[in-house]
């Protein structure tokens, strides 16, 4: 607990650091690699410095505009660059070498640095135009045009909701090297925010030339502008990078190239890692994480801005009362599921996780407190009652139904232990359902379940970064939550700063938590085991890992 509690108070203060300087959830048709293609060898050999990297589930795109995942999203984070980068919680320039907020708040230039593009074409602000608006252009049907509410871009969410013209949105490229941004509002974190990788550049001459993000990943369309560039992918086996010359800051990348692979089994990446094969992987079986956590310093523990939930279906007649959620929220002892899991994950009432500083420097998390949801067993007796109120009294009557989640060893121990809870606790029956992380995601989707697994990271350093996703209509809104009062407060927040802004997100918890939509279950850590032999490598406070500065090292 006192390594996890020293972690909490080091991403504070990282956030600390971002508000001082003023400036995405877990884990599909493509092109094979091409037989000229050389796949790098599975170990540095000679002067080539391979890292072995096991990515996780096989990404449902590549395409930075379109998507939503976060294993995509690392290897996202890879291909392209941003206006600016962030890493371990400090923004870097990026594309743009500098930039300035006008004193009234409401414009923001960045000054670009002349580079190109992977295949050697300069990359300009005009790029830039082109790929956000591109975002926010329902014809695109990003699941990120939401993001764009708060940007605070002028027009952005006019042309989003399909009532605008892209002419008139607030992005203009007032030169090659220079991009524009006009804001409805002053908005503190707005630099930050465009790091996320829904904000990096896309040339359209590749966009254009492959449907539905295909271009991605098909290595003789994938243009890019990051330290890596995509030379092979293999659908359910995994993908090649090697060093891009044309990325603009080269000469600070020490890798030859990265070989990624598509493993989502603990079990199997955690052996393939004993044996030498991986430098690195993003997760452990859950058995171990306790011995690797006293005795094995490569095995790292971060604490995450993120929160693992449980959706109900409210399309379905069962989940209509709520009394009946409440009931089931309140059955589930969350300290029993995080000690299971040794981890260092922290138990959850309401949806937004530590980190979070408010406007009086107060974390967001704290501050918000329970309300009145317990992290024990303590109230079972009461949700007991609930059911009983709701017309199931001991669960009688109330229908079996199916919990599912994605395949993963972690997400097994959760829903066990729930479905154990939800039978001692409330004598209701369950059947429990996994399936493959491609699979899973489109199910989840299209609301064909009756109670799912969820996980949401946030994208940007505000509490808004999770509790919007809830908002009606919103792509991640899984389970089709719906309250006018709630998308009001959320538009509010988007336009307000300071106290006023804050007050406005406790409230919108609070709505959140008494309508209980979700069972929120804990606050995520970020695990990862890293060979000795790769250094310098980093990552987001969001949680993306980033390579563009490690080496390898005998």
């Amino acid at each position: 607990m006192k390594k996890l509690l020293s972690l909490l108070l080091v991403l504070a203060l990282s956030v600390s650091l971002l508000a001082a300087c003023g400036k995405t959830e877990e884990p599909s048709t493509t092109t094979e690699t091409p037989e000229t293609t050389e796949t790098p060898e599975a170990t540095e050999t000679g002067a080539e410095k391979i890292l072995n990297w096991n990515v996780g589930a096989d990404p449902k795109t590549i395409d930075p505009t379109l998507n939503g995942a976060s294993d995509g999203g690392d290897v996202i984070n890879q291909t392209f660059e941003a206006l600016v980068r962030e890493k371990s919680g400090e923004i870097f320039p990026g594309i743009a070498e500098s930039w300035e907020v006008s004193e009234d708040g409401l414009t923001v230039t960045f000054k670009l640095r002349e580079s190109n593009w992977s295949d050697g074409s300069p990359l300009t602000a005009h790029d830039f135009v082109y790929s956000w608006k591109r975002g926010m252009d329902p014809a695109t049907a990003s699941e990120y045009s939401w993001i764009w509410e708060y940007t605070n871009v002028v027009g952005a969410m006019d042309v989003v909701n399909g009532e605008g013209s892209l002419d008139d949105v607030g992005v203009t490229a007032v030169d090659d090297y220079t991009l524009e941004v006009k804001l409805n509002n002053p908005t503190d974190y707005i630099v930050s925010l465009l790091s996320f990788y829904h904000f990096m550049p896309v040339k359209q001459s590749s966009v254009e030339a492959a449907a539905d993000g295909a271009w991605a990943k098909d290595p003789a369309l994938a243009v890019s502008n990051g330290p890596f560039v995509l030379t092979s992918y293999k659908i359910g086996e995994g993908l090649t990078l090697v060093k891009n010359p044309e990325y603009w800051n080269a000469e600070a990348v020490m890798l030859d190239g990265i070989k990624g692979v598509f493993i989502d089994e603990e079990a199997t990446s955690y052996q393939a890692y004993q044996n030498g094969e991986l430098h690195f992987i993003p997760t452990v079986p859950t058995a171990e994480t306790p011995r690797l956590i006293a005795e094995d310093p490569n095995f790292y523990v971060f604490p995450l801005l993120g929160t693992y939930y449980y959706n109900y279906n409210l399309n379905l007649d069962m989940w209509k009362d709520v009394r009946v959620r409440q009931a089931f929220a309140l059955a589930i002892d969350r300290e029993m599921i995080v000690e299971t899991l040794a981890a260092g994950q922290v138990p959850a009432a309401g949806f937004v996780p530590p980190g979070f500083l408010d406007a009086d420097g107060n974390d967001f998390f704290e501050t918000a407190g329970s309300y009145g949801v317990p992290t024990d067993g303590s109230k079972v007796a009461e949700a007991q009652a609930l059911l009983a109120e709701a017309g199931y009294p001991d669960g009688e009557g109330f229908p079996e139904f199916t919990i599912l989640y994605n395949t993963g060893e972690g997400h097994q121990v959760v829903a066990e232990l729930i479905q154990e809870m939800f039978k001692t606790n409330l004598g209701v029956e369950t059947k429990l359902e996994n399936q493959e992380w491609a699979v899973f995601q489109d199910t989840r989707k299209v609301g064909d379940f009756e109670l799912s697994r969820g996980g949401w990271l946030t994208d940007f350093m505000d509490p808004m970064g999770l509790l919007s996703i809830f908002t009606t209509g919103n792509a991640y809104n899984d389970p089709k939550y719906s309250n006018a009062e709630y998308d009001a407060l959320l538009s509010q927040a988007a336009v307000t700063r300071g106290k006023e802004h804050f007050d406005v997100l406790y409230e919108a918890q609070e709505m959140f938590v008494a309508d209980m939509p979700v069972i929120p279950i804990y606050h995520y850590t970020d695990v990862m085991l890293v060979s000795e032999k790769l250094q310098g490598w980093d990552r987001s406070v969001l949680g993306t890992v980033d390579f563009s500065g490690a080496t390898l090292v005998e």
